[in-house]
């Protein structure tokens, strides 16, 4: 933002509103980064270690179920074998028999039948007891499996989410207590957002507009009455009755100039006729004086919108060319301080290379302080000459001003009856702005330009009282009105501190006062006046 909008209440909110913003921002930077570390980089962690967990848990579930698929394997295994033998006895049993009833059958045909029948009978009898043990041990391993291992591996899980779902709980309650941290930042940070708009005044700013663009232009007077009723006056001149209508037209037309697209000069320079050489035009404009006046408020204007303005501001309107000259004045004054700086840095830089030779040559800084003490004096004429334009301008507004007073004065006391000539509106003013300063087409009724702490400065009757005192560090000649000169050392009352303008009130008697530059004087504020003279 330009420095020059900060006195608009519009722009100190908004700038109120971004530095809040930038608080506000940082608020959620803060919450970001808490997230951050507490949360999301917790989680991050917790997670690979339920990843781990969780395989682990269903590593010994499915080898938990192998085992028992094996067990019951082993026990079909052992019941079909034990089956087979049982179905192998029976037969070994039922071939026995027959041949024990057989009487063809030798007895040792018999004998060897008996004996294989009691082999497979025996062979059952093993199958039968492996198959009770591993019947024994797969109910046992399916009762281990079912009542024991299966259940503690679910209750390991359970206890797994049970985990899981607290820690999910824990970072909720981390985001809410972390968001809770920063509430109240940002709750002031919006109170100061509603502060900034409320404190938006559209007036003040409207009002901080017309002071920073005011011209000090003042508005056209009343027409003159040109009595045409007399015949001879009439018949006497008919061009001057034409140039009087001429002249009352752009009268009337130059108090709308800063509301109309066209200018007088480019309709000047734009052919009306084009049978008309452009010459002759310009020979035309430049025949009588007023059109002289008329053409140099026109190149003034232009001046102004080719950015080739004067040293003294004379293209400018009265207040904004009071205004500039200030703003000179007070660069030229700030330049002047640093140069006193470095001069008297340089001063005490030669007595120390004086006092101690070793340190420096004293001579070397011989160059540099002339140098500084011509820039000095260039700088101190240029703030002189500064100061005449503008004594000479706020001299002329406080004129305009008390004459504006007294002619809207002297307007109330006729009861309402203007009078019928007027000698303003000629050459005041251009169409593109340019303010001319022909003292004998100015207004007889102005409106007062001046500020009142202006008045207040002039109009004073009673004596300011002193304030403390001074001491000259510098002869002063104050040639420019308003100003008074001082000798070197010299004393003197202040009545007036200097209100950024560079310049201070003084007083030597009770009948000589006037203004002494700031820099060139020490303030004793603080002490009792006469206490302060009699002490210094």
């Amino acid at each position: 933002l330009c420095s020059e909008w900060v006195p608009y209440t519009t722009c100190r909110a908004f700038l109120i509103t971004l530095n809040e913003l930038n608080d506000y921002a940082g608020q959620h930077e803060v919450i970001a980064e808490n997230l951050s570390t507490q949360i999301i980089a917790e989680l991050s962690r917790y997670t690979q270690e339920l990843k781990a967990e969780r395989k682990s848990h269903f590593h010994d579930g499915r080898r938990a179920q192998q085992h028992i698929e094996n067990s019951w394997k082993q026990l079909e295994s052992s019941k079909r074998r034990f089956e087979r033998d049982c179905k192998e006895a029976d037969r070994a049993q039922h071939y026995f028999d027959k041949m024990d009833a057989d009487i063809n059958v030798t007895k040792a045909d018999v004998e060897k039948a008996k004996q294989q029948a009691q082999m497979r009978h025996q062979i059952a009898e093993d199958s039968k007891n492996e198959y009770l043990t591993y019947l024994q041990k797969f109910n046992k391993d399916q009762h281990e499996h079912y009542y024991t291992l299966i259940p503690h591996i679910f209750q390991r899980i359970q206890e797994m989410e049970e985990r899981r779902v607290g820690r999910v709980r824990e970072s909720m309650r981390v985001y809410t207590e972390v968001e809770h941290k920063v509430l109240p930042i940002v709750s002031k940070c919006l109170d100061g957002m509603t502060k900034a708009a409320e404190s938006i005044e559209p007036k003040m700013d409207s009002k901080q507009v017309v002071e920073s663009y005011k011209s000090g232009f003042e508005p056209p007077g009343d027409v003159e009455f040109e009595d045409y009723s007399v015949s001879m006056k009439r018949a006497a001149s008919e061009s001057s009755f034409l140039n009087a209508r001429g002249d009352s037209r752009r009268r009337s037309r130059s108090k709308l100039w800063p509301l109309l697209k066209r200018n007088k000069l480019m309709s000047l320079l734009s052919p009306q006729q084009p049978k008309e050489p452009l010459s002759q035009r310009l020979n035309g404009f430049m025949g009588t004086k007023h059109k002289m006046h008329c053409l140099r408020s026109l190149k003034r204007g232009l001046s102004l919108k080719l950015g080739t303005g004067q040293e003294d501001y004379s293209h400018l309107p009265p207040e904004q060319r009071r205004k500039k000259l200030q703003a000179k004045l007070n660069d030229i004054n700030k330049d002047i301080q640093k140069e006193m700086d470095q001069r008297d840095a340089l001063t005490k830089m030669k007595d120390v290379y004086i006092k101690n030779p070793h340190l420096g040559d004293p001579d070397s800084v011989d160059p540099r302080l002339e140098e500084i003490t011509q820039s000095l004096e260039k700088l101190q004429l240029e703030a002189h000459k500064f100061e005449g334009w503008l004594t000479e301008v706020e001299r002329k507004l406080l004129e305009k001003g008390s004459e504006s007073q007294r002619r809207q004065s002297s307007h109330f006391d006729s009861q309402g009856n203007t009078p019928l000539t007027n000698n303003y509106g000629q050459n005041r003013e251009s169409p593109d702005g340019s303010y001319t300063e022909d003292r004998s087409t100015e207004t007889t009724m102005q409106f007062k330009s001046r500020s009142t702490e202006f008045d207040d400065e002039f109009d004073a009757e009673e004596p300011l009282p002193t304030i403390g005192t001074c001491k000259a560090l510098y002869p002063f000649e104050g040639q420019n009105e308003g100003t008074i000169s001082m000798a070197e050392s010299e004393m003197l009352y202040v009545i007036e501190e200097d209100k950024g303008d560079g310049w201070t009130r003084v007083r030597r008697n009770e009948d000589e006062e006037g203004y002494v530059p700031t820099s060139y004087i020490k303030l004793f504020l603080d002490m009792n006046a006469k206490g302060a003279m009699t002490y210094i």
